[in-house]
């Protein structure tokens, strides 16, 4: 690297080389790739032993996708009705994005990839953590499947630990240190209705970051970044 270069990381999904992006497959072909991993997700049953309702999968996927939000896991509402942020956490984080729920569930717009792709369960405080198996085996796969992506949206702790490349104390202080992590990835708390207290405590985030991350995302779906 010469002196005084800056080097960007590219987004999740996109692979750079020495001269720019690497050229991949056709439309068509990744297209049939994806419908073929989707496939082998949905069938998997790695954890099932350990899943109290059993694997089902929640994920949305498409190798056109500019925006990816990476979450922990899906609740019971998601898993009953295999959509993803089909709740009030999803009301909430569609709010942030100021996006439609049109807009957020266009496969082609947005991919929601969860660190763990099944309901793992609730424990005394909430959902269980995502199982750690579903990330090992499938993360790099589902990543790489998304060829486009421009923005990553990073949701909570174990999202966090796995896609920024700097990790800090805490949730607060990674979400605080927003501006550091470039254009492609924006870590964010949780939208849960859990979390009312902590938005409360940091009016920055509503202040500061939610403007920011409103323009970022109409600035990806009008693909003028």
């Amino acid at each position: 690297m010469a002196t005084g270069e800056v080097r960007v990381r590219p987004p999740d999904g996109v692979r750079s080389s020495g001269t720019g992006v690497r050229r991949g497959p056709s439309d068509a072909a990744r297209g049939a790739a994806t419908v073929s991993l989707l496939a082998e997700v949905r069938a998997c049953r790695l954890c099932a032993d350990q899943l109290p309702l059993g694997p089902r999968p929640v994920l949305q996927l498409d190798s056109r996708a500019r925006i990816l939000v990476a979450g922990q896991a899906p609740g019971r509402k998601a898993h009953v009705s295999g959509i993803p942020f089909s709740d009030a956490s999803g009301d909430r984080l569609r709010d942030w994005m100021g996006l439609t729920s049109e807009q957020f569930y266009d496969p082609a717009l947005v991919a929601i990839v969860p660190m763990g792709l099944c309901f793992p369960g609730t424990g005394t405080a909430g959902d269980l953590p995502p199982r750690p198996e579903c990330a090992a085996h499938w993360r790099a796969r589902l990543l790489a499947s998304l060829p486009a992506l421009r923005l990553t949206l990073v949701i909570g702790r174990h999202a966090m630990d796995w896609h920024l490349s700097r990790a800090r104390s805490s949730v607060t202080a990674l979400v605080q240190g927003w501006r550091e992590h470039g254009p492609h990835h924006l870590p964010l708390p949780h939208p849960s209705p859990r979390n009312h207290r902590w938005l409360q405590r940091n009016p920055w985030f509503a202040l500061e970051l939610l403007p920011a991350l409103r323009a970022r995302v109409q600035q990806v779906c009008s693909g003028t970044d």
